[in-house]
Formats: structure tokens, C-alpha cells, sequence
């Protein structure tokens, strides 16, 4: 593991005492699971590469997806296929263990674009005057025909490593009833160790809700920035937000990492909020008839399309196939040739499917030179089955 961290400080800069603790011990703990994969030269390490268990929520449906990480090689042999080789054969330990989707943040995309994954949603970080939180805007009077009685106010405490399981379920519920696209959840281990850091203070909301948040800058009166703030009810959701709001007295702002569909943004008292920061994450799909049958659709939508895939480095993904979505699910099943239906297919490759999975109009992929062929009937079906607006508050 020395070598290992030596290897990331050639590649990424030196790590202080707390950085090397916490990436020793989830690359401990994925190695333990068959999750960290190495590349040598003469016994040597010279690249590496982890997956993380994830489960990635697409339209209220969690589907198991591989998040690449900590992808290194040793300085003095870049462009030398090491990183190929270790992303390829990374490629295939994720196809073996079974998941449909891989997600990562890449340093640099043309490896991974060659590979099939391909831009899908973005991580958002917003910037808060705190004068926008000093009142948050009531409920609207008018939005129910009848008076409702007053809600529990929910315990609001404070939340620690020994909740962990607790919180990754209420974040779970909150994507689902969200029906939230491209958000995640951890497995315990890397998770509770986040809610052990010293610097953050995380809170629950009765048993929906649970945000999370640490100081920036100097001394007492620096940045707050929220990591996450998740709820079921607005009850909860007011709650956290209104802990989060008692600081804007000693801040001036407040970042916070949302969504841009976030109901926060219906919260803040002024329009001043904007959304600061975009990092733009990639996403593959890795085994096509799982990833569609696990993921969730509009259940308003009916589709019936032909699609052309090719899928160079997954031949499995390859081939004639019918999409069919229907009731909320999709499915995707090998058909006749095009030529033998007599029909036009949407032809395209993994990085146009990953694009599509992922709710990107098909007019932007045509334009992208990413899908070709099609009709207008078609294109307009997809857009309406994959609609989406994907987001992640986590970074890997």
C-alpha cells in the first residue's frame, strides 16, 4: 500500500496525513473486495485504477454501477499504453462482476471516450448569498383545497458514523421519490468513514431527512459549504435547511452542492442564488438489456424503437435490438436485421448509447455525430422515455 500511495503522489501531488489515511483505507478496503486493480513493470507499480460499489438512481430505480476512481499512471510512462491496458482490462473486471452502468470524472477523456464512456450529467455547485437564507419563502396557501393538519415537526439531532446505514436508506428514498436521475448511494465502509471526518457536521431530520456540512477559509466566520441535504417530507427539508440558515449571520455565503431541479431553489427568499460550478461526469453502459431493464422510465410513456448498436470493446452490446418501454420499465431485445424489418434504426455507438441512457435529446447526439439514421417518430419517442436531468452531490 506504501508503494500505491507513492505512486499517486508521482501522479497527483503529495497527500497530507489525513488524505493518506482516508485513501488507504478505502483502497484497502476495495482491494479486499477485488476492486483495485494494478498495472506493473519489473514488479513495479506503475498504474492503478478502483472501482467503487454504487448504486445509481435513474427515474426512481437504483441500478448497480461501477465508479472508477484514483485511474493513475507513473509519470514516466504515460503514453505508453499502460493506461489502456489497466482501463481495458478495468472494462472487463466491471462486465464480469455483473454491473450495467460505470461512472467516473475524468482528468482527461479521450482514454475513456475511446472505450465507450461518454459525458452524461454534471456535479453542481451552487453559491447562496446568505441574506437568501436569513427567511426561507413559506408554502404557498393556495397550492391545497383543503386545510391540512399540522405536521409532526420532526426531531432534528445530530448524525455519526453509527447512522450510517440509516442515512444511505433515507437518501435512497429521497432519490426514489424524487425519481432523480444520475444520483448516488455508497456502500457503508467509504460512507461512514465520510461521516467520521472531523470537519463535518451532518444532522437527521426525524427518519426522512439528513444534511451535512463543513467550514471553509480562515478563521471562525469562513465559507459554509453544504455536502448534502436530503428529505421525504417538506417538513424535514425546511428543518435542515433552517439549520443551515442560522449561520447567515456569521457568513456571507453559502455553497452548496444540488441539483438543478433541487427544490432549494424554490427555498431562498431572492433570486440570487446561481449555480457557480459545473464538473461534468461520463458514464458507460456496460451490459445494454440490464441497464434498460433496470433502469426506470416515465410511466406515461409507450416507445417502440429500432436501434443499431455497435460496441467495439463490449461485443455483447452489439447487434439488432428492439426497445420497448412501457409502464415505467424498458426492455431491450435482439431483432431481425434492419434490411429483414425493413425498417430505419437508430445506428449508434457505446458513447451515443451512454449519452441516450442518460436522457441527451437525440437531436444533440445527431449533431454530436454520435447516432445516425432514425425517423422524427423515433427521435421524438426517445426524448420522451429518457428524459432526464442528471446530477451527482459525489465526487470519486
Amino acid at each position: 500500500m506504501d508503494a500505491q500511495v507513492e505512486l499517486a503522489e508521482h501522479a497527483f501531488g503529495v497527500y497530507s496525513a489525513g488524505q493518506r489515511a482516508s485513501w488507504t483505507y478505502v483502497a484497502g478496503l476495495r482491494a479486499r473486495q477485488g476492486l483495485f486493480l494494478g498495472a506493473f513493470a519489473d514488479g513495479r507499480p506503475v498504474g492503478a485504477a478502483m472501482i467503487h460499489d454504487l448504486r445509481q438512481w435513474w427515474v426512481g430505480r437504483e441500478v448497480p454501477c461501477a465508479g472508477i476512481a484514483s485511474v493513475k499512471v507513473a509519470p514516466e510512462l504515460r503514453g505508453r499504453g499502460v493506461g489502456r491496458r489497466l482501463m481495458t482490462a478495468l472494462l472487463d473486471t466491471v462486465a464480469d462482476r455483473g454491473y450495467p452502468l460505470s461512472a467516473l470524472f475524468p482528468a482527461t477523456m479521450p482514454i475513456y471516450r475511446s472505450l465507450g464512456w461518454e459525458l452524461a450529467g454534471g456535479k453542481y455547485q451552487a453559491t447562496i448569498p446568505a441574506r437568501s437564507l436569513w427567511t426561507l419563502a413559506a408554502p404557498d396557501k393556495d397550492a391545497s383545497t383543503a386545510a391540512p393538519a399540522a405536521p409532526a415537526v420532526p426531531e432534528v439531532r445530530r448524525a455519526g458514523p453509527g447512522d450510517a446505514a440509516q442515512i444511505i436508506a433515507i437518501i435512497g428514498r429521497a432519490h426514489q421519490a424524487a425519481r432523480d436521475a444520475g444520483a448516488l448511494t455508497w456502500d457503508e465502509g467509504p460512507f461512514g468513514q465520510w461521516l467520521a471526518r472531523s470537519d463535518l457536521y451532518s444532522y437527521l431530520a426525524g427518519d426522512d431527512g439528513f444534511a451535512a456540512y463543513r467550514w471553509g477559509g480562515d478563521g471562525p466566520h469562513g465559507e459554509l459549504f453544504v455536502e448534502r441535504v436530503h428529505a421525504g417530507t417538506p417538513a424535514s427539508l425546511r428543518d435542515l435547511w433552517s439549520v443551515i440558515a442560522s449561520h447567515s449571520s456569521v457568513t456571507r455565503t453559502v455553497t452548496a452542492l444540488t441539483s438543478p431541479n433541487d427544490p432549494f431553489w424554490w427555498l431562498t427568499a431572492e433570486r440570487d442564488a446561481t449555480i457557480s460550478k459545473r464538473s461534468m461526469w461520463m458514464l458507460r453502459v456496460v451490459d445494454a438489456p440490464a441497464a434498460i431493464a433496470a433502469r426506470g422510465f416515465p410511466p406515461a410513456v409507450a416507445a417502440a424503437v429500432a436501434l443499431e448498436i455497435n460496441d467495439s470493446a463490449r461485443p455483447g452490446n452489439s447487434g439488432s435490438w428492439q426497445l420497448e418501454v412501457a409502464d415505467g420499465k424498458g426492455g431491450l431485445t435482439p431483432a431481425a436485421s434492419s434490411a429483414a424489418r425493413g425498417s430505419t434504426p437508430l445506428a449508434l455507438g457505446a458513447r451515443g448509447l451512454a449519452a441516450l441512457y442518460a436522457g441527451t435529446p437525440v437531436a444533440t447526439l445527431r449533431l454530436a455525430g454520435l447516432v445516425a439514421g432514425g425517423t422524427p417518430d423515433a427521435d421524438a419517442a426517445l426524448d420522451a422515455a429518457f428524459a432526464a436531468t442528471p446530477y451527482m452531490v459525489d465526487d470519486f
